[in-house]
Formats: C-alpha cells, sequence, structure tokens
C-alpha cells in the first residue's frame, strides 16, 4: 500500500470516524473504499451508469396507477417548478 495525506473538515472526519467506528473497520478502509467505488463508477461511463438506472426500474411502488402518463406533474408536485 501507498501511504498518502489528504486533509478533511472537522465535520468530514467526524462522520467518517463514526461510520467507521459503527461498521467496525478503519477510516482508512472506508477511505478506501470510497475511492475505488469512485473510481469503479468514473470507469463505467455511460453505458454502466445507464445500466444501473436500468437495475432500479420497477423495483420502487408509487401507488399511482398513471405515473408513466403523469411524471412531470407528480415532479413538479414533489420538487417545485421544473426548468
Amino acid at each position: 500500500m501507498v501511504r498518502t495525506q489528504v486533509q478533511l473538515t472537522e465535520a468530514q472526519w467526524a462522520r467518517l470516524k463514526a461510520k467507521a467506528h459503527a461498521e467496525g473497520v478503519s477510516l482508512a478502509e472506508l477511505v478506501r473504499r470510497a475511492v475505488e467505488r469512485f473510481l469503479e463508477e468514473e470507469g463505467e461511463g455511460y453505458e454502466g451508469q445507464a445500466r444501473r438506472a436500468l437495475l432500479a426500474v420497477g423495483r420502487f411502488a408509487s401507488g399511482q396507477r398513471d405515473v408513466s402518463e403523469a411524471h412531470d406533474r407528480y415532479l413538479e408536485e414533489a420538487f417545485g417548478r421544473l426548468p
């Protein structure tokens, strides 16, 4: 392994430290996992992002029967006027 230094805000450090403690791993291990995930996502490009998005299709139920037709209205209700 290569040793390196990064600077974090106190809030970032505290949140990472708490998460590491909760998961029973070191802060360094959490950082390595985050870097690996970032590199994997960067390497996927559009095709990988599209594949991941398609994996989410059909996994959630809104309770609405017309989402495919009225999605813009539902988004506007949830998040305000769309650009």
